[in-house]
Order: structure tokens, then sequence, then C-alpha cells
């Protein structure tokens, strides 16, 4: 909260609109009431808000903390610029109440607002990935730490040190973890956000990371730990695992589209 609270000051000392990213604003909530002085004893939503309090707005993918199975919303504490939002909803999309998105998913994300912020989900939640963050840190697997709210996060240049960033060791475990056992993740390095220098030359990212987002009131304590055993299993035979090379890429984010094969 107090890292909100000094984000909004800048962003008013020089007249900017602060909006929140809030598609996990509950995760983040419970992690204000165990982790920061002062809200030990507030409610989720009491702490929500009082986070929404210090923004202008905030924009959400309700596929996330809203448990909807699609859809997003915008919301503003202007009127006036609210009004003008819906208005071209109006003519791009439909009208406020139909726009974009069916009934049904407008009430489910009604319902599942009220839902994501009950204590015991988010402490089964949170507990779940940090329990899977412990496991495979035991085993040696290189995770990034302390654990976060909605997933687990793989440091694949650390995991396969003998791929170059130039043949993508984040796919190249992303592609092995689905073939040894079903479980889908994503690259979060330098297919996702690697560029070319003029030569053509990779300009690798900053971090090469492999995320195992854990989906909401699907997963049981056997799924968690079927999810840890594949990837320990990975990681004890890691070197026999190869770089990919890309043999098709869009100009504009690859990483949706883009197709590799192995490197030989």
């Amino acid at each position: 909260m107090q890292n909100i609270k000094a984000v909004k000051a800048i962003c008013t000392a020089h007249q900017i609109p602060f909006y929140i990213d809030a598609c996990r604003f509950a995760e983040n909530a419970y992690f204000i009431k165990l982790r920061e002085d002062g809200y030990q004893n507030a409610s989720i939503e009491d702490i929500a808000k009082e986070m929404f309090s210090y923004a202008d707005g905030a924009t959400m993918s309700a596929k996330k903390d809203a448990f909807a199975n699609i859809g997003g919303f915008l919301s503003l504490h202007n009127e006036e610029l609210a009004r003008e939002c819906r208005n071209l909803l109006i003519i791009t999309e439909g009208f406020p109440t139909y726009g974009g998105l069916a009934g049904r998913d407008l009430e489910a994300i009604a319902i599942g607002l009220k839902e994501v912020m009950q204590e015991p989900y988010l402490q089964y939640r949170i507990r779940s990935i940090e329990y899977l963050s412990e496991k495979l840190h035991a085993a040696g697997v290189p995770v990034m730490r302390p654990a976060g709210g909605h997933a687990i996060y793989i440091d694949s240049k650390a995991f396969l040190p003998h791929i170059p960033v130039s043949q993508y060791p984040g796919q190249a475990l992303v592609c092995e973890l689905y073939l040894a056992g079903g479980i889908r993740s994503v690259e979060i390095g330098s297919l996702m956000f690697g560029k070319y220098d003029e030569s053509g030359e990779l300009i690798p990212a900053a971090m090469e990371l492999v995320r195992l987002a854990i989906p909401r009131r699907v997963y049981t304590q056997s799924h968690i730990d079927y999810v840890a055993e594949v990837v320990i299993e990975v990681f004890q035979r890691r070197q026999s695992i190869r770089g990919l090379q890309i043999t098709e890429e869009a100009p504009l984010l690859r990483h949706f589209t883009a197709r590799l094969q192995p490197v030989i």
C-alpha cells in the first residue's frame, strides 16, 4: 500500500493520471494483509477499496481475479471521461450491457469479484503456490523466490546453462515440460522480449524465465504434486535438452505464432 501511495504522490506532482492494472488485485490485497504493518486486521475488501481510492481508474483482465472465462473492464473515477469511453464503446462494440461480452460473462465477472475476496480461497491458493515453490527449491530447481500469488517462475538460464540465450532456453524448457507431462507453461525471455540489432544479432531479454501460472479452483493437491514431479524429473535430465532455433516468425509479437525446431 505504501508503494501505491508513493506512486500516487509522484503522479499527482506531475499531473499524470494514475491507473492500476487490477487483474490480480485480490491476491495483492492478501499480500498486503500478510506482510504490511497496519493491515493484519483489515478485510480484503477494505484493503482493496483503499488501493483503488488512490487511483484515477483501473483496467482489468477478468480472466484473472474475477474468475471469468473471458473479458475485462475499464473503471474510472472521472464521470466525463467515463462517458466518453462509453460512447466510444457503443460506436465500436455495442451498448455497455452487452458490447463485446455475453450477459452470462458479465454476471460471472460480477460474482467473481465478490468471491475472489474470500480469505479462505486466497489462503488456499497462495499456500498452494508457496508449496510448489518450496518443493521445487528443495530439489534444486532454480525458482524465483519468494513465491508470488499466481505463478511459479523458473530461471531457465540457470535450469539449462548449456543452452545459449540465442537458442531460447526458456522455450526449450516450455516444450520439454509439455512433452514430458502435458504441462502448459509460457516463456518470458528472449523469445518474447528479445530484439534484433542492425546486424540481425539477437539482443537478449533481461531475464530468461518460464512461468507456470496456476488455474483458479481447478488444481487439487495431487495436481500440484504432479507438476512438481514432472518439473523435477525434467530437471534431473536437463543436460539432454537441446536448444531451439526460429524457422518462421512474425514482425511483431512473434512469441504467439513463431515456429521453432530443435538445434541439431
